[in-house]
């Protein structure tokens, strides 16, 4: 009788632990499934995070600044161009004609502009140094022209900003520096400009860098909002730094954090040893 009970105990404890092991695995395999669910739903992209401008309804009717003007900064370089019916007469007063042209290369307008200092003054022809930082092409135009009108009564003056340009970089398509032609650039078009957000570009943080007086200005914008249609940052500046950030998927991508069909392909074999171990 003693050696029945004890084989009786012993299959009773081994009964138990089976069940017990059962039980567990399948806690576990519960746990692992909706752990695979869950990391399935952590890797899609939602609309929120892709779609611009959601609430683009709020701006309807909403009247944006149209008369944007870019402002002379040190080191820029503009190209001013000096007409009169009498070109005699305004000869002393174009800096690069003929030969001089030629020598620098004719196409090459950075070489014949005229380079902003760093008191913000220009050198001009018989006139001299001539102040233009913080000023409008306008503003440097309707001054040329009252200063010269005491040498050419028919002066015409035109001014450009040469090297207006935006730097587009990170999760774009074409990340690049651009020149702009007409000096005026939004920030979708400067995106536009560099193919548009990569799949793991984030849209909702977009990041400009501007400099004013010296010292840089950062601000970050959300391309799922359109409030900032009437930011001070919705039209470019010259010189001005975008940079788009990767989005989570993104990172995972980088090897920073774990990849998820990488993550789902280890939990996969994990469940299957499992599986194959408590047959």
């Amino acid at each position: 009788m003693n050696f029945v009970h004890t084989r009786i105990l012993t299959f009773t404890a081994n009964f138990q632990k089976i069940i017990e092991s059962i039980y567990m695995n399948q806690r576990f395999l519960r746990y692992a499934i909706f752990s695979m669910i869950g990391l399935l739903f952590t890797a899609c992209a939602t609309k929120k995070e892709i779609v611009y401008f959601q609430d683009v309804a709020t701006l309807d009717q909403t009247t944006t600044t149209q008369d944007f003007n870019p402002i002379i900064e040190n080191n820029d370089i503009l190209y001013i161009t000096i007409s009169s019916i009498d070109n005699v007469v305004a000869a002393p007063f174009q800096r690069n004609t003929g030969t001089e042209t030629r020598a620098q290369g004719g196409n090459n307008i950075g070489l014949q502009g005229y380079l902003v200092d760093t008191k913000g003054n220009i050198q001009f022809p018989v006139l001299g140094s001539v102040p233009v930082a913080g000023k409008t092409r306008g503003d440097v135009a309707a001054q040329l022209t009252d200063l010269l009108r005491e040498y050419i009564t028919d002066v015409v003056v035109d001014v450009r900003i040469v090297n207006f340009k935006v730097t587009v970089i990170g999760e774009v398509t074409q990340p690049g520096v651009f020149k702009i032609e007409d000096e005026r650039v939004t920030l979708p078009q400067a995106i536009g400009l560099a193919g548009d957000f990569t799949e793991d570009g984030n849209r909702e943080s977009v990041t400009v860098i501007r400099e004013i007086n010296g010292k840089q200005r950062v601000t970050k914008i959300d391309f799922t909002k359109a409030d900032f249609f009437t930011s001070e940052f919705f039209f470019l500046k010259q010189n001005d730094i975008v940079y788009v950030e990767p989005s989570l998927k993104g990172v995972r991508k980088s090897g920073f954090i774990p990849d998820v069909p990488a993550l789902l392909s280890l939990v996969t074999v994990v469940l299957s040893t499992v599986i194959l171990l408590t047959r």
